[in-house]
């Protein structure tokens, strides 16, 4: 591709209202090609102030509703119409960041456009998810939006997804084929201070929401009684925090600054749920610390077993704690220069190298 063709990029994602995994790689997009408007179904503008105050944001009519972003789990059945009525029609090139509706916009015929996806929808295809509702309403609804799912994943010109595990779900359930480029790894800030009054803890950074079995965690650390403290934020948070024992404390979502200061004195970091690719536990290891993850999903291609954290086998509270009790009689094992080395792979710098030759051809 041209250079002039490379300035000529839009970046589509689908919302932005919490800063996530989705976000972050939104972010390290932008930092790529600042140039590129931003196209989303809707957002937060706080969200956008703090991080992407100097982006060009061009939402869809949902924005208009009020307060849109506290809505946008209802806005779904309106959501695919949306994607489609971008006006893409001036740009050589479009990105879609998708966890799910992005990737259905409509292009020209000589535009090209890639997608990077972060799993097909769990909502549309796992039906042992935890959060699927099992009404008849429910699976009409999934049914006919699974359908609109499968068609608009034949749009885009090329995949890319997070992991290895997401690209033979895209295959799998879209009939593609996908290269593997996993997200960018925040910048970590050095000397960072955890509050004085945490110690010997383990930590758990996640959006409270049911399918990151948070409940299950909180049970087994309820019988363990060490310490353990929850990071984020969530429509769960009350309930959980009203289950929860005198040991486990929940901080809502902190600065990077604080966040990295909580993973630098923690003992490990706890990955309870199946994760698509798994930054909690990159930036774990980041640190130097060890981390405990169930055997699934993109904790497979990044932990080493022994050498950098250990997995359990059975999501429920008994495995966790076996877990974490393996990570205590093995704790001289683990060397933090050794896992920050094995970390280093997924930094910024690749992250940024190989998009650009998918990009550009550079």
């Amino acid at each position: 591709m041209s250079s002039q063709n490379a300035r000529n990029i839009a970046i589509v994602h689908d919302w932005i209202v919490d800063i996530g995994g989705a976000e972050r790689v939104l972010i390290a997009l932008h930092k790529l090609w600042p140039q590129a408007p931003i196209y989303t179904l809707l957002y937060k503008p706080a969200t956008v102030r703090q991080w992407l105050p100097d982006a060009t944001i061009i939402p869809s009519g949902l924005q208009r509703i009020p307060c849109a972003w506290r809505l946008y789990r209802a806005l779904a059945p309106a959501m695919p119409p949306a994607v489609e009525s971008f006006d893409l029609a001036r740009f050589d090139t479009v990105i879609s960041s998708s966890a799910i509706f992005s990737k259905g916009i409509i292009v020209r015929p000589g535009t090209r456009h890639i997608c990077y996806c972060y799993s097909p929808s769990r909502m549309l295809w796992d039906r042992h998810a935890p959060y699927e509702r099992r009404g008849v309403a429910s699976h009409v609804y999934r049914h006919a939006l699974r359908a609109w799912d499968h068609a608009a994943a034949q749009r885009p010109d090329e995949f890319i997804a997070v992991s290895d595990a997401v690209a033979r779900r895209i295959t799998k359930y879209y009939r593609r084929s996908a290269l593997v480029i996993p997200p960018p790894t925040r910048q970590i800030t050095d000397g960072a201070d955890a509050p004085p009054d945490l110690e010997d803890y383990y930590l758990i950074v996640s959006r409270i929401v049911p399918h990151k079995s948070l409940t299950m965690a909180l049970d087994a650390f309820a019988k363990l009684r060490h310490r353990l403290v929850v990071v984020g934020s969530g429509p769960l948070k009350q309930q959980l925090q009203r289950r929860a024992g005198p040991n486990i404390s929940f901080t809502g979502w902190v600065s990077d600054e604080k966040l990295d200061g909580l993973y630098e004195h923690c003992r490990a970091v706890i990955v309870p749920n199946e994760e698509d690719w798994g930054l909690t536990a990159i930036e774990a290891m980041m640190h130097g610390k060890p981390v405990l993850a169930l055997r699934k999903g993109g904790a497979i291609e990044t932990v080493i077993e022994g050498v950098t954290g250990e997995f359990f086998d059975d999501p429920i509270p008994e495995g966790l704690a076996d877990g974490v009790k393996r990570l205590r009689a093995h704790s001289d094992r683990y060397d933090a220069d050794a896992i920050r080395s094995h970390a280093a792979q997924w930094g910024t710098e690749q992250f940024e190298q190989r998009m650009r030759t998918v990009v550009e051809g550079i």
